[in-house]
């Protein structure tokens, strides 16, 4: 698998999985890697050293990924070969106990943000580009304090769907993942962190889905490989989701 003389956008990519994936893509040859993230110029500088090293050209995106001046100058990056929306937040709290800025914010962040993105970029991207974004088991599953980040994922699902039949005309392949938990920086946000990373051992591999283990499969979708996947959600959680929870 190669992407030599790709361009490439990760939002969310100075940290966790979006840096995994950023790197995966520099490793696999691609000639220019930009890294969308709100806040931590340090981490950012950081992740933008590791991909000169592999041989990428970093680009740093500051700004909320949601916003108009991101957008803006992601139209101006040239065309991509690959956009990736991995940057996510939200508020991790119960539905009752929540506002509705709290909705328009995570809403906007992990879903909206991949239109407005895609809006930006699509007319340039050649054929055989592709779109991912990055969802969660909270789509799908209800967890613990996640209803307004399960409902943000969950939209972003049905986008991508959406937008996978608009554009597989123009040649440009859509598709998300959807991880189990990954020991990342974001879960020091979950109330209940030792609690999540048991779940995710509990799966039949019996280890944590990492980062590495998202970004090889999102380079695969990436891939012409995939080139009739269109559309859909992968889940890598190592089986988790396939059990059934019996009564004790």
């Amino acid at each position: 698998m190669s992407f030599d003389g790709a361009s490439v956008l990760v939002t969310g990519g100075s940290r966790g999985i979006g840096k995994a994936i950023a790197l995966r893509f520099a490793q696999l040859g691609a000639a220019r890697v930009a890294i969308g993230y709100m806040r931590g110029d340090t981490a950012a500088e950081e992740t933008a050293e590791e991909l000169r090293a592999l041989g990428a050209e970093p680009t740093l995106v500051r700004g909320n990924v949601a916003g108009e001046r991101v957008a803006q100058e992601v139209a101006t990056l040239g065309p991509l070969n690959v956009l990736i929306h991995a940057a996510a937040t939200g508020v991790i709290r119960p539905a009752l106990e929540t506002e509705d800025k709290h909705w328009d914010w995570t809403l906007s962040a992990n879903a909206r943000a991949l239109l407005s993105l895609t809006r930006a970029a699509a007319p340039s991207m050649p054929p055989g580009s592709s779109i991912l974004g990055i969802s969660s088991l909270g789509s799908t599953r209800v967890l613990d304090d996640y209803a307004l980040v399960g409902a943000s994922k969950a939209a972003l699902e049905a986008l991508v769907r959406y937008l996978a039949v608009e554009l597989a005309p123009r040649g440009i392949r859509v598709n998300a993942v959807s991880a189990g938990v990954v020991e990342t920086g974001a879960l020091e946000h979950f109330p209940h962190k030792e609690a999540m990373l048991q779940m995710g051992r509990s799966n039949p591999v019996g280890r944590l889905v990492t980062p590495e283990d998202v970004a090889a499969c999102v380079t695969f979708l990436c891939s012409p490989e995939a080139e009739m996947i269109r559309g859909q959600t992968i889940v890598i959680d190592g089986g988790w989701s396939l059990l059934t929870a019996l009564p004790t």
